[in-house]
């Protein structure tokens, strides 16, 4: 559904958040030097922001690029580090070329997140930067996320999550702060769109990436473009689904989405919801790899 906070519910979630905020720059300031794993998100772009207004200079964002981050993402991430006046570092990252990771079994996003931050520890000694700071929020602890344990296996800091802020109240903060990123709807890497079990190749992703292009240039905001090898599954935001049905609109979806080498285009009748992927693990049957 659409993001949206009244000026009433910005003022209500930074007043009752307060104290979280202030534990947060507390925290931030004791710090003295950091560098934020910053991919241009919600979470990660509000890190970056409170890093840089208490940090100054000894902030630094460090963005990693491979092909599960759509172009435009990266894009947006280095514009966004330019504007809040931020040292931005951005670094290629190899996941893909780790099989446990190219297997995607349920905790890909560990060996994900391991490069990550093992590419973050280099450039945090390499700058002489005291610690390294991720997006990490207290929602995040409700869901599954393995990547987590990446950053704890790396003294990674999660000031957001630490300090108790949900992701409402960091829109609300956000907005406050007069971030851009206060209501961009949750995105993660193009690897999430392919279940668990389907290998991630570049051609997967590059599609999936392409497809999704295409449906934020035709104006739709909150979705996904989940591959089922020659199926791409849709699923869209609740507020978005009647558009979608309109015959023009439908129409050119399905063209965009064929010219990347789909067969057939289908629509999930369950509207978009952050996590879907994750659906599947209750019962634990598909792979986890270890993590060693």
């Amino acid at each position: 559904m659409a993001i949206a906070l009244t000026d009433g519910q910005v003022d209500a979630l930074c007043v009752a958040s307060a104290d979280k905020y202030a534990r947060l720059v507390s925290q931030v300031q004791g710090f003295g030097s950091a560098l934020v794993a910053f991919s241009g998100g919600v979470d990660s772009a509000f890190v970056l922001k409170v890093a840089v207004d208490q940090l100054g200079e000894r902030a630094v964002a460090l963005t990693a690029l491979s092909a599960s981050v759509p172009a435009d993402e990266a894009a947006a991430a280095r514009a966004l580090a330019a504007k809040l006046g931020a040292k931005h570092v951005c670094v290629a990252s190899q996941e893909l070329s780790d099989p446990r990771y190219a297997a995607n079994p349920t905790n890909r996003c560990y060996f994900c997140k391991s490069e990550l931050y093992t590419l973050a520890e280099q450039q945090r000694v390499e700058l002489g930067l005291n610690v390294v700071l991720d997006g990490f929020n207290a929602d995040d602890t409700k869901d599954h996320r393995p990547g987590h344990q990446a950053a704890r296996e790396r003294q990674v800091h999660s000031p957001l999550a630490q300090a108790g802020l949900t992701k409402q109240e960091i829109r609300a903060w956000s907005r406050r702060l007069g971030l851009g990123t206060w209501d961009k709807p949750q995105l993660a890497c193009l690897a999430s769109r392919l279940p668990y079990g389907t290998q991630v190749t570049v051609e997967r992703l590059n599609r999936v990436g392409k497809s999704e292009q295409a449906l934020r240039a035709l104006g739709f905001r909150e979705f996904r473009v989940r591959y089922h090898d020659a199926v791409a599954r849709l699923e869209v935001a609740a507020d978005e689904l009647p558009r979608l049905f309109d015959p023009a609109t439908r129409a050119q979806v399905d063209a965009a989405l064929k010219a990347q080498g789909f067969t057939f285009v289908a629509v999930d009748l369950e509207p978009f919801r952050s996590g879907r992927l994750n659906d599947a693990l209750p019962g634990r049957s598909l792979p986890v790899l270890g993590n060693g």
